[in-house]
């Protein structure tokens, strides 16, 4: 791999180089003014000087928030109640064992609001090929493979109470340098989401779990609840998910680090490529990327054209690490709702837009809103900060998706990306009352809205007294006209202990779709919705016109118990409509497949029952393959 690596990097060094030379206005940044610095011979530049190398459009200002030595080999990073930057520091990168090693777990903040760091505390540094971070309840989350730890940090004085805990163990790191469990975020419903790439397999479970207990786990999108203590699988598939982010719906979305780079995550579905997954056996065909577009030339053959003016032109190139949906409020309106992603060969980060198709949706790619003339840029992981500006990392390193050979330890960097002079807004959300924590489910900003939300989740969870917080939220799910708004009360009352099975049942019958399908889906969230809502499900399925509504149905079917899911199974399936839908055919597969155990008969006759062509086929192919 690494002779074919090292021709990619220079056919990719060389074109760039064509293009810096041919760009008629290549020392304009764009937006900023500032001047670029030619690099003729892709030496490393400072990281102020690298940070005057970033195109960006008009209004934007690219600056440097820390640099090495005090930021290296930065793989992730998340924001504090207060502010403050948390980056998780691969040292270890590319080897990778289960010893501990010096892999640190860093704080950056920002104390007289200039835009830079002016304070760096290292929190824990004895981590072994860390990569990912998360605070939150108390202490810092950490994947470290093939540990999923928690840093105890109850009094907040910014050093460990004690040694990591490990809450799962299992998380393959056996393979190559890169497919492995990465990423944290937390998620409108109070889980922690995590994305795992396929070749290091996993096997997750509680410490001295059983082999046999456990699940494998081949790529895709995993979630552990701090409450309840569990772990679970949300979605299978994707080479090397990096990432995960929710527009102001509550819907999610992945990127892709190799070919199609974006994703819908959706609860309990199978996405491409299959490579044969044990986890997929019987999925016989995977959802696919909701990119109308590629970035790379060449069509199937990805590393075709890698570098060439061509791929450049339309975007860069097939590798894409890190999400972001931006929800801030120091962007443009229009930029709110659409994701950006981080073109590792390209060194940009390209921008799609949204658009609702069917149970889902479809994104197209707009102009590329970043591009760095170094030509060591190499974007990882993205946050929207307090101020409504977006915080990016950069590897700093040469290379062709991570270049083993090419790796520098000694750099690194963060910089912030916001439009004209953000206010610097001092915070700290866990110094807030709950009608405050409340209040701010309706800013502007959604940093605040997450932030507040989890805390008050916290003091739930604490045995806090939450009455007050719960007629409140009440009372902006029952008059605030703005479905996000109502849809944040919702989230908030159901992590905080707000809404009952009853209250929720009732909601199946909203007026508004978004709140019809996040109730289906709350109300699965043990696996065991009561009788009356299944019915209700049911009465969706049949008569209902919202695809995305059946599109929580389905993912809800697979939460219910087999021997229950019959009718509901059988009114989704009837529905004739979704037969072309990009999504619904193979959700519906999905949640029926298992039935086959149940019984056999019944599940034949499903054949009989569906109007949808392809599922008949599968379930034909299911009875021959038993």
């Amino acid at each position: 791999m690494q002779p074919m690596c090292l021709r990619i990097l220079l056919a990719f060094l060389v074109s760039w180089r064509i293009a810096i030379a041919t760009e008629p206005q290549k020392n304009i940044v764009q937006g900023s003014g500032m001047t670029a610095i030619a690099n003729s011979k892709h030496e490393l530049l400072s990281p102020n000087n690298a940070a005057q190398t970033m195109q960006v459009p008009e209004g934007f200002q690219v600056t440097l928030f820390a640099g090495e030595p005090d930021v290296t080999q930065p793989i992730g990073l998340c924001i504090d109640d207060r502010g403050r930057i948390w980056v998780a520091e691969n040292q270890s990168y590319p080897k990778h064992t289960s010893k501990p090693a010096n892999d640190r777990i860093i704080i950056l903040e920002d104390t007289n609001g200039d835009g830079q760091h002016d304070k760096r505390t290292v929190f824990f540094d004895k981590l072994n090929y860390v990569s990912g971070v998360e605070v939150g309840f108390g202490g810092v989350w950490v994947m470290s493979p093939p540990y999923f730890y928690f840093i105890p940090d109850r009094d907040g004085n910014d050093v460990p109470d004690a040694e990591p805990r490990v809450i799962l163990d299992g998380f393959g790191n056996f393979a190559n340098a890169h497919n492995m469990a990465n990423g944290l975020a937390w998620g409108p419903d109070g889980w922690l989401y995590g994305t795992h790439g396929r070749t290091n397999w996993s096997t997750p479970g509680k410490p001295g779990t059983p082999k046999e207990k456990r699940r494998r786990l081949e790529g895709g999108v995993w979630r552990y609840h701090p409450i309840h203590d569990t772990w679970e699988s949300y979605a299978d598939g994707c080479t090397n998910p990096w990432g995960i982010d929710w527009d102001d719906y509550g819907q999610a979305f992945i990127p892709n680090t190799i070919n199609p780079h974006l994703f819908h995550a959706i609860q309990g579905a199978f996405y491409e490529p299959s490579r044969n997954r044990v986890s997929s056996r019987y999925s016989y065909k995977r959802i696919e990327t909701i990119a109308d577009h590629l970035h790379f030339v060449g069509g199937k053959n990805v590393r075709a054209g890698i570098g060439s003016r061509e791929e450049l032109n339309i975007g860069g190139g097939h590798s894409h690490c890190g999400i972001l949906v931006y929800l801030g409020d120091n962007w443009p309106e229009s930029y709110r709702n659409t994701v950006f992603l981080h073109n590792t060969h390209g060194r940009r980060i390209n921008n799609d837009a949204l658009h609702r198709k069917g149970s889902g949706y479809t994104a197209t790619h707009r102009k590329d809103f970043f591009i760095s003339m170094d030509p060591w840029f190499m974007g990882v992981s993205f946050r929207t900060g307090p101020s409504g500006a977006v915080f990016v990392t950069d590897w700093s390193d040469t290379g062709e998706c991570h270049s083993t050979r090419n790796t520098r330890k000694h750099t690194g960097r963060i910089f912030r990306i916001s439009h004209g002079q953000p206010t610097h807004r001092p915070v700290n959300i866990t110094k807030l009352d709950e009608k405050e924590l409340v209040r701010l489910q309706l800013h502007r900003n959604d940093w605040f809205v997450r932030h507040a939300r989890r805390v008050l989740q916290e003091r739930s969870a604490a045995g806090n007294e939450m009455s007050g917080v719960h007629k409140a939220l009440h009372e902006i799910f029952s008059k605030n006209p703005d479905i996000t708004r109502k849809l944040r009360a919702l989230w908030a009352l159901h992590v905080t202990g707000g809404v009952d099975k009853k209250f929720l049942q009732a909601q199946l019958n909203h007026e508004n779709e978004h709140i019809r399908a996040w109730t289906a889906t709350l109300l699965c969230e043990g696996k065991n919705p009561p009788e009356p809502a299944i019915k209700t499900m049911q009465i969706l399925a049949t008569k209902g016109k919202s695809q995305l509504v059946r599109l929580h149905l389905a993912s809800a079917l697979q939460r219910i118990e087999p021997a229950k899911r019959w009718n509901l199974a059988g009114a989704l399936i009837g529905r004739k409509e979704d037969a072309n839908d990009q999504n619904l055919p193979l959700m519906y597969w999905y949640g029926i497949e298992p039935l086959i155990h149940e019984d056999l008969p019944r599940f034949v006759s499903l054949a009989r029952i569906t109007k949808i062509p392809l599922l008949r086929q599968f379930i034909t192919r299911r009875v021959a393959e038993k």
